[in-house]
């Protein structure tokens, strides 16, 4: 399996903003924290990202915890400039967390989602937003484990990955176009 130990395209830990209990937000069993400070109103609930989430490890064959961050397109533009030097708002960005040294941690980094890009890239590929945002999240959760698509051959193993563990909940390959003749 190829792996990187840390998303060349998603350089540091991004620090993790304190939870958003008011938003229905908290910390569960399987450390899969939600944060949501998008004010875009389509937003999945944090049991549908969790399970996302736990099928994208699961899929993966690997455990941890991990920080989904939904976000609107100024925070998205601002980290994408930051850490990967591309000013636009993008749909998903990942941040590996590494420990230091000597210091046990099960955290495996954040994913950040901007919900409007998100939401405008579903409609423009006549695909329904649920299985959009599924995608995004174990697309992410990928990258959090080690996964990446910079060479080709990278690129087919983790698309072969993310459409089986979206198979798994029952959601069309997403690489497929939709046929919009029917």
């Amino acid at each position: 399996m190829t792996r990187s130990s840390a998303s060349s395209r998603h350089e540091p830990a991004l620090p993790s903003a304190p939870s958003r209990e008011g938003a229905g937000c908290s910390r569960v069993r399987a450390a899969i924290e939600c944060q949501r400070v998008s004010t875009h109103g389509a937003v999945p609930g944090s049991p549908q990202l969790r399970q996302w989430a736990r099928a994208a490890l699961q899929g993966a064959g690997a455990a941890g915890g991990l920080v989904i961050r939904l976000v609107d397109e100024p925070e998205s533009r601002a980290l994408n400039r930051d850490f990967r030097h591309i000013d636009g708002a993008t749909n998903v960005l990942s941040f590996p967390f590494e420990a230091p040294p000597g210091v046990p941690s099960e955290h495996l980094g954040d994913i950040v989602i901007c919900a409007p890009v998100v939401e405008r890239e579903a409609l423009e590929q006549g695909k329904p937003a649920s299985a959009h945002w599924a995608h995004m999240v174990v697309h992410g959760v990928l990258h959090l484990v080690g996964f990446d698509h910079h060479e080709e051959a990278e690129a087919r193993e983790m698309e072969s990955l993310e459409r089986a563990i979206l198979a798994g909940l029952g959601l069309a390959d997403p690489y497929q176009q939709p046929d919009r003749h029917g």
